[in-house]
């Protein structure tokens, strides 16, 4: 029997040894089993989680390590939210939901829609899931054909190119610098727009810049995606917090038009502090939602049962309780970014929003620090400081550090990262 040419030499060797049809049947069919699909490939560990763990090893070695690599806030989950979570485990609430989300839930996030963004959506609409990533994910996966294309703004959050791929389409990627706020020019992404064009990611504020796109930016998006008939997937996961007196504009808001070509993705991680409770929602025309929908069905069904009862009283908290934490955030935000535009050569835009500020880093690139990784990790050695380098976030020459850790610690690393940049 013929080797077949597309096998490797060590199965070409195999089979020779062989010699034999139905030796030869098997070890072809142990090579179809045993690897792995294309997508497969495709995957990537998290670079920020991996940087966290080390700094976590560290930590546990006994190292005094200041922590500026997780998008995770600091705070407690309030209260309120623990306790209804409790309640519904003391009651049994502990079985499957509907796939989509409880009743309860579903009313309380069209209610915080209409009332805090002015985005009007049936509850039939909204279909909760097990934090914003899955239903990022979901939308591209229920939205992108094999070839597709979908604009992203870079610097951008890396799982939305993964996510991209795994849909099976192309990011296209737009770069805005941080002369222009991290803002893209219509020009850029009116160029960036084919007929292959299926969708457009929107994320503001950002991870990892902090920018905010301002309104006029949004219009003309939004244009755009009328005129060209592409969806737009708004990941407003950070919405709650943005600073300087500005508001939140939700995409969904600037036209009728637009609201049928929008999904809006929330959840409860960022502004409740709530990452671990793994409960996020996708917003969208109802064909999309439907979609959603039976695609959950198949993947995780519902989001965990008592975490559903805690996010009811997240998205029903009095705004005060949100806005000390955004305060709080905000006072972060001044002493961080003072301190940093306070070292030599470091060029530090103001970040409007999040929790994340991304300094140029690229005068202290050279020598043996040849790129923003090799000084991240320089970092986490000598000033014990996590940082994310820039380039993950197809942003090199920067690095991202988060400010949801406590004043002390960010006067603290900061001061380690200054001395440790002045011996380069």
């Amino acid at each position: 029997m013929p080797i077949p040419k597309n096998l490797t030499r060590t199965w070409q060797e195999s089979l020779e040894i062989t010699r034999k049809g139905r030796a030869t049947a098997i070890i072809l069919n142990k090579v179809n089993t045993l690897s792995l699909s294309a997508k497969a490939d495709l995957l990537k560990p998290s670079p920020t989680l991996a940087i966290t763990a080390k700094a976590n090893a560290m930590k546990a070695e006994g190292k005094d390590i200041v922590a500026f690599a997780a998008g995770e806030p600091d705070f407690a989950t309030p209260e309120p939210i623990c306790n209804a979570a409790i309640d519904a485990l003391r009651a049994g609430f502990t079985k499957y939901t509907p796939s989509s989300g409880i009743k309860d839930l579903k009313d309380a996030i069209a209610a915080k829609l209409e009332r805090e963004n002015g985005v009007n959506v049936a509850p039939s609409q909204i279909v909760t899931s097990c934090g914003a990533k899955q239903s990022v994910y979901q939308s591209l996966q229920i939205l992108v054909n094999p070839g597709d294309e979908v604009i992203l703004i870079a610097p951008y959050w890396m799982t939305y190119a993964e996510q991209i791929r795994l849909a099976g389409g192309n990011p296209v990627v737009v770069h805005a610098s941080a002369a222009s706020g991290f803002v893209p020019t219509i020009e850029q992404l009116q160029a960036a727009i084919s007929p292959k064009t299926k969708a457009i990611i929107i994320n503001s504020p950002s991870n990892p810049t902090g920018a905010v796109l301002p309104k006029p930016t949004l219009e003309a998006i939004a244009s755009l995606a009328v005129k060209h008939g592409f969806w737009v997937i708004a990941d407003e996961i950070y919405e709650r917090l943005i600073y300087d007196k500005q508001t939140h504009v939700s995409f969904a808001t600037l036209s009728p038009e637009v609201a049928e070509q929008t999904i809006t993705i929330g959840g409860c991680s960022k502004s409740y502090s709530m990452t671990g409770w793994r409960i996020g929602f996708a917003a969208a025309p109802a064909k999309v939602a439907s979609a959603l929908s039976n695609l959950q069905d198949q993947v995780t069904s519902n989001p965990t049962s008592f975490a559903q009862k805690g996010a009811v009283v997240a998205f029903n908290l009095p705004s005060e309780t949100v806005e000390a934490m955004r305060a709080e955030f905000e006072e972060r935000r001044n002493l961080i970014y003072q301190m940093l535009s306070d070292i030599p050569n470091l060029v530090v835009p103001k970040p409007s929003g999040a929790f994340y500020i991304f300094p140029d880093v690229s005068t202290y690139i050279g020598g043996k620090i040849k790129t923003d990784v090799d000084l991240a990790a320089y970092l986490l050695e000598e000033a014990m400081a996590a940082t994310v380098p820039g380039s993950v976030f197809e942003g090199p020459g920067h690095l991202r550090l988060s400010y949801a850790c406590s004043r002390a610690d960010i006067e603290k690393g900061v001061s380690r990262i200054r001395e440790a940049l002045s011996r380069l």
